[in-house]
């Protein structure tokens, strides 16, 4: 009894320090200027997701909630209507119930499983490490469309086996990342210090190890985040993906399908790419913003403050600056 108790108390105290910790990373994205625009759209999308049958004027899955065919937004439809009556406002609000699941959902799971496979790399070494390096290396060069194309047809095309695939073939480029940071904090002297106090393997990784290189894997979950509601979408258009679920991809593809390029049913096209490019940019905005929260060198060092420094002449002012002190200082040794 004694003993589950404090198995229970070991969660409990886990749970609660990643949720502080959570709670602290949200407070620097909030701090921060991109990050705060991100938090905004991810949470406003959520949400939107999450209350989207107390949103939608209409249920887009009920064949009875059917309005005009082709009609251009209206006061009734804001944004228009299908070429079956489907009112797209409300399948905008449906789909991103399932575009935000899957990236979410998704960028967790490569984060996870990079972070585990990149920690036993760089941190067990020798033989492990070359069984895992050379694994990454495969995944790495494997064609991962063609190999989708198989995977989907053979097993179907539900949402759960578009996860797995992304799951499968995303978390390589990141344990590569993880194993290299690793190789830097295994020697560091907390490290070594707890393996000279009896800390196991296991121990150090999940106690020392993970926490040095979290930084990395908030950043990297934030921006998989992005590309995952772009490879669906990708997916979805090319037929891949579930046709029982509403999804913002899939209104692209039910779009281009049904002629709506040809018809010019403009919003058919419009609602949906605006979905797609609001939840990207909001990531990209936090993916960011973490970058320089992590490493503030960033800030200051991009070439996008270089280019805004040249055009002021500041960074010119400077630059001559430093070329006449280095030539004072050369005088002075030379004397």
């Amino acid at each position: 009894m004694k003993y589950k108790n404090n198995i229970i108390f070991a969660i409990a105290k886990s749970l609660l320090n990643t949720l502080i910790t959570l709670g602290q990373m949200i407070i620097k994205i909030w701090n921060h200027k991109k990050g705060r625009i991100g938090l905004i759209l991810v949470v406003m999308i959520s949400l939107i997701a999450i209350f989207a049958p107390f949103l939608a004027p209409y249920d887009p899955y009920d064949v009875l909630q059917r309005g005009a065919r082709g009609v251009g937004p209206s006061t009734e439809y804001f944004l228009g209507t299908t070429s079956y009556g489907q009112d797209i406002f409300s399948m905008l609000i449906y789909g991103a119930r399932v575009s935000m699941s899957i990236c979410i959902i998704t960028a967790i799971l490569i984060s996870f499983t990079g972070a585990i496979i990149g920690i036993a790399a760089g941190y067990l070494g020798k033989l492990p490490d070359a069984i895992i390096m050379r694994v990454v290396d495969v995944m790495l060069v494997i064609p991962t469309l063609p190999i989708t194309i198989v995977l989907t047809n053979l097993f179907g095309k539900s949402y759960a086996m578009l996860i797995f695939i992304f799951t499968l073939f995303g978390w390589a480029g990141l344990s590569r990342v993880v194993r290299s940071q690793v190789l830097t904090i295994k020697n560091t002297n907390y490290v070594k210090s707890a393996e000279l106090f009896g800390g196991g393997k296991w121990y150090v990784m999940t106690k020392h190890i993970l926490p040095g290189v979290s930084n990395q894997l908030i950043m990297n979950t934030a921006m998989t985040a992005a590309g995952v509601m772009i490879a669906e979408a990708g997916l979805s258009f090319l037929g891949l993906g579930n046709t029982e679920f509403i999804s913002w991809g899939k209104m692209l593809a039910e779009a281009q399908s049904s002629g709506a390029f040809l018809l010019g049913y403009w919003w058919w096209i419009i609602a949906p790419g605006i979905g797609i490019f609001a939840s990207v940019s909001a990531f990209m905005l936090i993916g960011f913003s973490l970058e320089e929260i992590f490493n503030p060198r960033m800030k200051s060092s991009n070439s996008q403050y270089k280019v805004l420094k040249t055009l002021s002449g500041t960074y010119i002012k400077e630059l001559f600056e430093q070329m006449e002190a280095a030539d004072n200082v050369g005088g002075i040794e030379n004397e």
